[in-house]
This record gives C-alpha cells, sequence and structure tokens, in this order.
C-alpha cells in the first residue's frame, strides 16, 4: 500500500509497500528487501519484524508448562506457612510450659527463671539486661511466658502478624543475648536460630489463612 499526503494508497507489483511523504523512499512489508529512491536497501517492514518477534516471544514464554509447573508457580505463596506453623506452636507451648510450672516461677530454686539469671549474668552480653531481670524475678517469668503466649497465638491464627513476629524477634534476641550468649560455636545456641526465623515473617506478615488476611479482604470490598 502506497502512502502520499492527500494520495490514495495502491498495491505495487502485488505486495502491499509504503511510500513515505518527502523521502520518496519505498519499503515492502514482507520477508524481501527493495531499493529505496535514495539507493540504499530498506529492511523489512516493522510489521513483519513484529510479527517475527511475536513468533520467537511465542517460543520461549509459550511453550505448554510441563507436569508440576502450577505447583511450583503457587508454592511460593505458601512457603512462609510451615516456618509460621512451626514458630507460633512452638511459642504457644513455651509460654504455657512456663506459666504451668510452678518451679520455673520463682526467685530460687533449681530451674528456676531466677537461678537462671543469676547463671548466665557474669557471661552474657547485657548483664544490665539481666540485673532489671533480677530486680523482680517472677515478674519477669510471668512477663516472659505471657510474652511467648501471646506471640504464638498471634503468628498462628495470623493476627496482627508482623507485631507478633516482631515481639517473638525481640524476645529471641534478648534470650539469645543473655542465656545463650555462652554457647560456642554460636549454632549450638537455639536462640540466634528463633531470632532468624521470625525475620521473614516481620517482613511478610501472615497474608494466607490469617486474620489479618481477612480484615485485608474486608477492607478491599468496602472501597
Amino acid at each position: 500500500m502506497t502512502h502520499t499526503h492527500g494520495a490514495a494508497g495502491r498495491y505495487d507489483d502485488g505486495e502491499p509497500t509504503v511510500r513515505f511523504a518527502g523521502s520518496e523512499s519505498t519499503v515492502r512489508f514482507g520477508a524481501q528487501e527493495r531499493p529505496g529512491r535514495f539507493g540504499a536497501r530498506e529492511r523489512p517492514g516493522r510489521f513483519e519484524a513484529g510479527r517475527a518477534g511475536g513468533r520467537q516471544g511465542g517460543d520461549q514464554g509459550g511453550a505448554p508448562a510441563g507436569p508440576g509447573a502450577g505447583w511450583r508457580a503457587g508454592g511460593g505463596r505458601y512457603a512462609l506457612l510451615p516456618l509460621r506453623i512451626f514458630l507460633g506452636v512452638t511459642f504457644i507451648y513455651a509460654g504455657l510450659d512456663k506459666l504451668t510450672d510452678p518451679g520455673f516461677l520463682a526467685a530460687s530454686g533449681p530451674g528456676s527463671v531466677g537461678e537462671t539469671m543469676r547463671a548466665v549474668r557474669d557471661s552474657s552480653a547485657v548483664p544490665w539486661l539481666v540485673d532489671l531481670a533480677l530486680r523482680n524475678p517472677e515478674g519477669f517469668g510471668y512477663a516472659l511466658a505471657a510474652g511467648e503466649l501471646a506471640v504464638g497465638v498471634g503468628t498462628l491464627v495470623g493476627v496482627l502478624a508482623r507485631l507478633a513476629a516482631l515481639g517473638g524477634a525481640l524476645i529471641s534476641l534478648s534470650l539469645w543475648l543473655t542465656v545463650s550468649w555462652p554457647s560456642a560455636p554460636y549454632y549450638y545456641g537455639n536462640d540466634l536460630p528463633y531470632l532468624i526465623g521470625w525475620l521473614p515473617l516481620v517482613l511478610a506478615g501472615a497474608p494466607l489463612f490469617s486474620v489479618d488476611a481477612a480484615w485485608s479482604a474486608r477492607r478491599r470490598r468496602a472501597r
């Protein structure tokens, strides 16, 4: 098809062509090249290149998915769910275990929170934090147990999940710097892995199977 300003188009030699006004250069849309009025050989037209590119892209990205491709693509959505369940159940268990153990919630005696704090005071990275706990060992024990229980429930149910994960990270950090700090090598202590495990949940929250997700969906419907 030949285009000039104010002129009707036509077919030359049975092939659609374009003639650009002002330059008088003709380009053929087929795969063959054709000399222009300037004497230079023009490349195939844009439409032909676009079709070739579309075919190439389809060959690369549009191939039929193999077996299991759907599960691999969707599995990333559930990647943090096992971690969330593990940390939630573990902290619920840890909190209940402390609250139901009178020996732990005592200022002195074997296995008590007071005795534990005194044993790690000189070897901890933050002795002032241990001294703060030793001002009221029973109160510290109850606060620790209640905090672990609240963090576990919030994480497992998915209510204020980022805040719950942040609380869990702070509890694990304080225990790592005090109780687990003397462990050598460092990976023998169990509180540092818990601290690292909380960080993805601080960033991602609980977007699936959670109260937070239900609240978010309700807010979107209300808009």
